[in-house]
């Protein structure tokens, strides 16, 4: 007799009292049981359901019989008989129930099993493409970012603003002069009150022109700009060096720096690579004791194909002011001074550039220089405001960029939902969710420079880790005319270092019959689509191990989806890092559930 616990998969879990399968070739089981202990196997029968879920039309399963049943193989008594419904016969995200009656070879049984319901319910649903979309694939966001080293005077900072190491030496003093006194400068980030206060528009010499209104006490980026306002306030103090005096007098400045690069030669009106860096110096208030102040500016360079201007340095209109130099009866909040100073780039290859900053301060009353140390462009496993020059990405040869700064590729899932929605599971199935914001795990770039190489001694390329995960002997799973034709798309894409197919990865199979295997196709509602398991290689559907995916979606889409990567302003080079966003998708909280398209 039949088993009174049918069930339906593969996976096998329920949704409520149905049971929710990721694939239409749905494997139906029941158990089998004969009283004399003989084998026996078991018929399957599959009806439609209505709004209550109580059958309503029988299925065609099969035109092998004219019922249009399946029939088991036959099973030990008291072992599960199966059998795996042909593609075609049942759609996506339609309620079915099902049935068993057994037979031992002699007998058929008189009654059936108690039914069961059951719901091909597909990873991700999404309609046909839109007409038009405003999403720009290669728009980035401005970051906060903190300084891994902000030199001695200042605290380094972890990602949420806490203190992670004290500041070490916050004053630094000159020699005393002739007559007894000298001159200390000391660094103080900004307080509780000037933390992110709104600044007022700022000028046209302002070299990064989003930076100026960002509230004080943070530091921001994005791929080619550095806007740093953590450093807070520099006070130069004269004073006796009896320490019974009190001090003769002070000045307090406010300070910030920029770092703009280049993305390629000609950006900046120069005929090489290029990267400018300015320094931000408004004076608070000068005692009037100290006459007046003058500050130099040093700047530090590891670069070994460099050349450096002079600073320039203007007024807050942009005008040649000469030097960074206060009266102390005239000076003020708007006598601001801004030095400017290019540095250009004509080497080969790619040199990444180290950076450092100092300021040397002298008063019009005395005393020997006082300089304070502003720190570098990061400690080495950081490098976060270290320049990046390189003549290697011939179309827009020669340029520089900030590469601590990961861009993010925006899928437009409105006109390529199937690869967003397949990327998205991919991102939250795979063990490393490689490219996922929510998971913070980038996904490395396979560039020109690569030193990997392929059989014929050539640097490995995108088609190589295709060939492996995708090969030509690749048979698409079949699918609803309406998605056209359809192609082999991997995940993570062919071109990074996550890859299935590249040498060496974290990722990296011996064939892509182990990744995830997955299809699209069009629902039963004839409106929508959906992303389903591909049962072929691996009759269980993907286990969520999977190091990498294998879909067959709309050519199209496979195409389209990341023509625009990678932007040419981002001067990707091989193991540059970024991020994959599927906006249509990122709204669903797990996997186990279908998760539906919105439009972004």
């Amino acid at each position: 007799m039949s088993g009174k616990n049918p069930a339906a998969g593969p996976q096998y879990t329920k949704s409520g009292s149905t049971w929710r399968v990721i694939t239409p070739e749905t494997v139906l089981r029941n158990t089998v049981t004969d009283a004399d202990g003989h084998t026996a196997n078991l018929t399957f029968e599959v009806w439609t359901t209505d709004a209550d879920g109580k059958p309503k039309t029988q299925v065609k399963l099969t035109d092998a019989n004219p019922y249009g049943v399946l029939v088991s193989p036959f099973v030990a008594s008291g072992k599960t008989a199966q059998v795996t419904v042909p593609y075609g016969r049942l759609k996506p995200g339609v309620t079915y129930t099902f049935h068993t009656s057994a037979y031992d070879g002699s007998l058929y049984e008189t009654d059936w099993s108690p039914w069961a319901n059951f719901r091909i319910e597909p990873y991700v649903t999404f309609p046909a493409p839109q007409a038009s979309s405003s999403i720009d694939p290669v728009a980035q966001k401005i970051i906060e970012f903190t300084r891994s080293d902000p030199g001695p005077a200042l605290p380094t900072l972890r990602k949420d603003g806490t203190t992670l190491k004290a500041p070490t030496k916050k004053r630094t003093c000159g020699r005393p002069d002739a007559q007894g006194h000298e001159l200390c400068f000391e660094l103080n980030p900004p307080s509780k009150k000037a933390l992110r206060s709104a600044a007022p528009v700022g000028p046209a010499v302002d070299l990064v022109d989003w930076c100026f209104d960002k509230p004080s006490g943070v530091d921001y980026m994005n791929r080619t700009e550095a806007c740093m306002k953590s450093i807070g306030t520099g006070t130069l103090i004269f004073t006796s060096t009896d320490p019974k005096q009190p001090a003769l007098g002070t000045a307090t400045f406010k300070i910030e720096q920029r770092i703009k690069t280049y993305p390629k030669k000609g950006d900046s009106g120069s005929d090489f690579a290029e990267f400018d860096q300015q320094i931000v110096l408004v004076p608070q208030h000068i005692d009037p004791e100290l006459k007046g102040v003058r500050m130099k500016w040093n700047v530090g360079s590891s670069c070994k194909s460099c050349v450096t201007s002079n600073i320039r340095w203007a007024d807050n209109q942009n005008n040649n002011a000469g030097d960074a130099y206060w009266d102390a009866a005239t000076a003020d909040q708007y006598s601001g001074r801004w030095g400017t100073v290019q540095t250009t780039w004509s080497g080969t290859g790619k040199e990444t550039i180290d950076l450092g900053w100092s300021i040397t301060a002298t008063v019009d009353a005395g005393g020997n220089p006082a300089t304070a140390n502003f720190g570098t462009s990061g400690v080495d496993p950081v490098r976060e405001l270290a320049p990046r020059c390189d003549d290697i990405l011939k179309g827009p040869s020669p340029g520089c960029v900030l590469p601590f700064f990961k861009p993010t590729y925006t899928v437009d899932t409105n006109l390529y939902p199937a690869a967003g929605a397949y990327y998205w599971l991919m991102q939250e199935k795979m063990p490393d969710h490689a490219g996922s914001v929510k998971w913070d795990s980038l996904l490395h770039y396979l560039g020109p420079d690569t030193t990997v190489k392929n059989s014929s001694g050539q640097p490995w390329s995108a088609n190589d880790s295709r060939g492996l995960v995708c090969p030509s002997g690749w048979s698409k799973h079949p699918a609803d005319a309406s998605l056209g034709t359809l192609s082999c798309d991997e995940y993570a894409m062919a071109t990074t270092h996550e890859s299935g197919g590249f040498p060496g990865g974290v990722n990296k199979v011996s064939s892509g019959d182990q990744c995830a295997q997955l299809f699209t196709d069009k629902m039963g509602d004839s409106s929508n689509f959906g992303l389903l398991a591909d049962t072929r290689k691996a009759e269980n559907g993907p286990s969520g191990k999977e190091r990498c995916g294998r879909a067959s979606i709309p050519d199209v889409q496979n195409s389209g989806a990341f023509h625009e990567f990678p932007a040419p302003s981002w001067r990707m080079l091989d193991n540059d890092g970024f991020f994959v966003r599927n906006p249509g998708f990122e709204h669903c909280a797990n996997t186990s559930t279908t998760c539906v398209w919105r439009k972004a």
